[in-house]
């Protein structure tokens, strides 16, 4: 489900989209940082698109981050917590997944022009009368 795209002070809809670069980039620093930096795409398409369900996004893997490294700080020693690794793996999977398909916002495709307005010049212009003759 996605909300409805707020309308700025110049009365246009916030649009951010991405291509598959950078879908791939944000995913590999997810992962790279093991999940610890999972928090920063999110926060970057929050500042740039501004709803508030990115904020929500945003907030939600910040708690996971408040949540989670005390609890790995806590279960250091031994063998380690099962449900702390089912935790990290579950959410960076939720990550990358919003991630690719849902976060980013799909282009569109240039609006074409209704019929009877005139069209750009395509290399010579239409001629009038008798086109022999000169």
């Amino acid at each position: 489900m996605t909300m409805p795209t707020a309308p700025t002070a110049a009365g246009t809809e916030r649009r951010l989209a991405g291509g598959w670069a950078q879908r791939l980039a944000w995913g590999f620093l997810v992962w790279g940082s093991l999940g610890l930096l999972v928090w920063v795409p999110f926060l970057y398409v929050a500042i740039r698109r501004g709803h508030s369900s990115d904020w929500a996004a945003f907030a939600s893997f910040a708690l996971y981050e408040c949540v989670t490294l005390p609890w790995a700080v806590m279960t250091a020693d031994g063998e380690g917590d099962p449900y702390l690794g089912i935790a990290i793996m579950v959410s960076l999977l939720t990550a990358t997944g919003l991630l690719l398909f849902a976060m980013f916002d799909k282009s569109v495709p240039a609006a074409r022009p209704s019929y009877g307005t005139a069209l750009p010049s395509q290399g010579q212009p239409y001629q009038q009368g008798y086109p022999y003759g000169r």
